[in-house]
């Protein structure tokens, strides 16, 4: 069964029609006419490509039907009725999604607590729109590729799942690197759990701006693909001691850190960086399955130790929470980019 996704765009736009009772103005004299709203669909059947795109009646989708901060726990395939899509929706034939860290904190109800289940599951997407309101004609069209996140779409080159991964991963990494990072030429930056999602992003990112870029990870294997997108000097932790690897070849510090682990790699984060170094936070997945989702770091002695340095803690940064413009803007530079 195909599936499909309905994303709105924009506010719901009634039609106003004439109708109802008179009423009189008293000074002028001149009768106005009460207004009523109606939903007008009659427009409908010209932006749905039934036959075309041979919609099915029903799709399948990702319901979180209690919370948890195990996923699948958490969360049902139910089936429903296709949407017909308001005046400012696209319905999108979804061929790629995306379930990420930011899906499990979702469906822990850590986001925000006042949402309760069931509520929808998936925060991102890539595929066709095969139905679209009147309003969302004007900028989009059956046929159309888009991906969609959390606050709006942007049209892609083609439906690849190589650009589904620009959207939450790509973004965060792009956004917290272009706006928090001030990359100069020749620093150095650490990126933590580089061979992930969003981590072989930012290593890319770091590259692009001609800094000597650190990575973390956890296999020969993976050291190895980070060789291969640009990273400097890759260090498998399993094998090396990180902190002591990082007092001896960086004997200066690390000007950046782009941080996504939490617990005692934040905290060794902290330890490495240089005078004026940034950390970047953008999210601690050692904990994201456990009960509270909170890390453990030295707290107390932060303040101490970034202001001997000169240092900054910026962040955290994730896409799902900057402005839908910035977001866009993001990611149409990343597509023309790579288009």
């Amino acid at each position: 069964m195909s599936t499909s996704f309905l994303l709105r765009n924009g506010k719901r736009v009634f039609s106003v029609i004439g109708g109802g009772c008179r009423g009189t103005d008293a000074l002028s004299r001149v009768h106005f006419v009460s207004r009523r709203f109606i939903i007008d669909l009659s427009y409908s059947t010209h932006f749905m490509d039934f036959k075309g795109s041979s919609i099915p009646s029903s799709m399948k989708k990702l319901v979180v039907t209690k919370l948890s901060q195990n996923f699948r726990d958490a969360v049902a395939l139910q089936t429903v009725p296709v949407p017909t899509p308001g005046d400012g929706d696209l319905l999108v034939r979804n061929r790629f999604v995306g379930i990420n860290a930011s899906d499990i904190n979702y469906s822990a109800g850590r986001y925000d607590p006042s949402v309760k289940p069931p509520f929808d599951a998936g925060f991102e997407g890539i595929g066709e729109v095969v139905g679209l309101g009147l309003s969302a004609s004007a900028r989009y069209t059956i046929g159309d590729t888009v991906a969609y996140f959390a606050d709006g779409t942007v049209p892609v080159p083609a439906v690849k799942p190589e650009f589904l991964t620009l959207l939450l991963s790509g973004a965060t990494a792009y956004i917290a690197m272009k706006r928090l990072g001030d990359l100069v030429k020749g620093e150095t930056v650490l990126v933590t759990a580089a061979a992930g999602g969003t981590g072989q992003f930012a290593v890319q990112f770091a590259k692009q701006a001609g800094c000597h870029v650190v990575g973390t990870c956890s296999s020969n294997e993976k050291a190895g693909f980070l060789k291969t997108i640009g990273c400097d000097r890759p260090i498998n932790y399993t094998s090396e001691d990180l902190s002591t690897t990082l007092r001896k070849e960086y004997p200066q510090g690390l000007d950046v850190v782009y941080e996504s682990i939490g617990g005692r790699m934040f905290d060794m984060a902290v330890n490495n960086l240089a005078n004026e170094g940034r950390l970047i936070v953008i999210g601690f997945i050692s904990v994201y399955q456990t009960a509270t989702g909170v890390p453990t770091v030295k707290g107390g002695t932060l303040p101490m130790k970034l202001l001997q340095k000169s240092a900054s803690v910026r962040g955290p940064v994730s896409a799902l929470t900057v402005h839908s413009l910035r977001m866009i803007t993001a990611l149409q530079t990343m597509y023309q980019h790579i288009s």
